[in-house]
């Protein structure tokens, strides 16, 4: 009898953290499911990039937050690769604003795609995920840096971490981790969307090692709690930010 496909969700897998997850997953035996929200063409080009190096992936569309899509999401994945041993939730957005200036149309954004949108994955990932399996969320160290013009972002990575946290707990019994990943200043389109060449340096200066992480630092840290040898780690966060405290 055959071993089943190990197969991974990843959202937000169309470009930067996410796709670099996606990519060190099928490097590590999965079949991965490169989740994406409104780029189809980069996704494409992430499920190119693995079938090239000889994986297994497929793209599928949908909003994190709108729970329907997310069930659908899972239903394809399990109809097509027959069940799901990890979710790596890397979808996310950030803007930044002093908290006296910050306007609630933005905030709203925010909270709906980076909390409701965990939510509604990780739920869907407590009712599916095979034994043995892994869900991992995306917090961010700016939770503990407590950065000016982060105030409602790291709110919404807050609401992350604690969500994770009980859910580690919720799942006693099914042989299932549940972690998060809170990376430090790393070079994505994302985090330098916005930021001057002054601000960069500052940034990546802050870390001991003297530089701004890079997406494969962060997906090494997620190949570690979906592999073996992360089996013993659960209801934690792991920072991988080069010592930024």
């Amino acid at each position: 009898m055959s071993t089943p496909t190990r197969t991974a969700i990843v959202t937000g897998a169309s470009g930067g953290i996410g796709r670099a997850v996606a990519e060190r997953l099928a490097a590590d035996g999965y079949a991965v499911v490169v989740h994406y929200a409104g780029n189809e063409q980069r996704a494409k080009e992430t499920v190119e990039a693995i079938t090239a190096a000889g994986g297994t992936a497929l793209a599928v569309g949908g909003d994190v937050a709108d729970e329907h899509d997310v069930a659908t999401l899972f239903d394809r994945t399990e109809e097509r690769f027959g069940g799901i041993d990890a979710v790596v939730h890397t979808a996310g957005i950030m803007r930044l604003a002093p908290l006296a200036e910050a306007e609630f149309e933005v905030m709203d954004r925010m909270l709906r795609t980076n909390v409701r949108g965990t939510l509604a994955v990780a739920q869907q990932a407590a009712r599916r995920v095979r034994r043995g399996g892994a869900i991992v969320t995306f917090s961010s160290t700016v939770v503990l840096l407590a950065l000016p013009t982060y105030a409602a972002y790291a709110a919404t990575k807050g609401a992350v971490e604690a969500m994770t946290l009980i859910l580690a707990k919720e799942l006693r019994g099914r042989d299932v981790t549940v972690n998060a990943v809170a990376p430090g200043p790393t070079a994505t389109p994302l985090f330098l969307d916005g930021k001057d060449d002054e601000t960069v340096a500052r940034l990546a200066s802050m870390a001991p090692l003297e530089r701004l992480g890079t997406p494969e630092d962060i997906a090494n840290a997620v190949a570690f709690l979906t592999g073996p040898d992360g089996r013993w780690v659960n209801g934690q966060v792991l920072a991988p930010n080069g010592g930024v405290a």
